[in-house]
């Protein structure tokens, strides 16, 4: 029996995220071709610009306070790892989807591979560390696979110490896109067995590219909680996800999940940036402290 309940609910996310994508990838520079009536009627704006000015100027101090604010949370947070004895000449690579990419951080620092470094790299005690970040937004599995045999990607991949990995959250939507008309919990399901395949297929290239790699695969968090919480199978299909992801995981020496999903439950806070799909600042920070608390043991230098 088909699970209705899916419709509504899926439908309002795919034009909840469909919009905010059109929105954002089809923002133009504006033109300075203004029309002589254009020119008139700003020139008559002009004199009751003053206040608004002092306004803008006051909120961009405010905002700047906050920025400052926030950098010295993320400092506080990841203090264990500001002078941190990093192992010599080390590389961290990252590939994956928007999570790697950085999609939703405020500061355009490149989300929780940014915060990682900035917290680092220190020139005096490790003036080599080398972090390449290779997200991508919308990656699924199968695509990440063939941006994997690029050469630059590939080359990379070959002498690095570390590979993080964010994927799997746009294989699921896929399945949403692909059957929003009639969705059924079953259509997750049937996708298990491609996923698992994939990942198996992701975590043998760099292996075989690189077998003294360290692989740490990042899970998925369920962004849906906490505006459809109506739809309970949503998080049990996310769940369903992270299990596969866990499962091949441990199928393998080198690779090690890093689970993400307990973060964004019930947070103090907002987490997550204003597509309500992505993490923000916030949410990053929080995903960086957690993959430092796991790659810390390989990335510490034994003296």
């Amino acid at each position: 029996m088909k699970n209705k309940w899916f419709v509504s609910g899926i439908v309002a996310i795919i034009l909840l995220t469909g919009l905010f994508i059109i929105t954002t990838t089809q923002e133009q520079p504006g033109n300075n071709n203004d029309t002589p009536q254009e020119t008139q009627e700003q020139a008559d704006k002009n004199n009751d610009t003053t206040e608004e000015d002092s306004d803008e100027a006051e909120s961009s101090e405010e905002e700047h306070s906050i920025g400052e604010d926030l950098k010295e949370s993320f400092t506080n947070a990841l203090e264990s790892a500001v002078g941190l004895f990093i192992k010599k000449d080390l590389k961290i690579v990252a590939v994956g989807d928007s999570l790697t990419q950085g999609v939703g951080d405020d500061t355009d620092n490149g989300g929780y591979v940014g915060i990682l470094e900035d917290n680092l790299k220190n020139e005096e005690l490790n003036p080599n560390l080398m972090i390449e970040n290779y997200g991508k937004r919308g990656n699924r599995t199968d695509q990440l696979i063939e941006r994997m045999k690029t050469e630059e990607i590939s080359s990379s991949l070959e002498d690095a110490d570390i590979v993080l990995i964010t994927i799997g959250a746009n294989d699921v939507m896929k399945v949403i896109k692909d059957n929003f008309q009639d969705l059924d919990y079953q259509d997750f399901v049937k996708q298990h067995d491609q996923y698992e395949q994939n990942l198996n297929e992701i975590f043998q290239m760099i292996l075989e590219k690189n077998p003294d790699a360290s692989i740490y695969h990042l899970g998925l968090f369920n962004p849906f909680a906490g505006y459809f919480n109506n739809i309970p199978e949503m998080g049990d299909i996310m769940s369903d996800w992270n299990q596969i992801g866990i499962k091949v995981s441990e199928e393998y020496e080198e690779v090690t999940f890093i689970p993400i999903e307990d973060l964004f439950v019930n947070p103090e806070e907002t987490l997550l940036w204003e597509d309500h799909f992505h993490p923000n600042t916030k949410g990053y920070k929080l995903i960086a402290e957690r993959v430092l608390e796991y790659i810390r043991p390989d990335i510490e230098r034994n003296e």
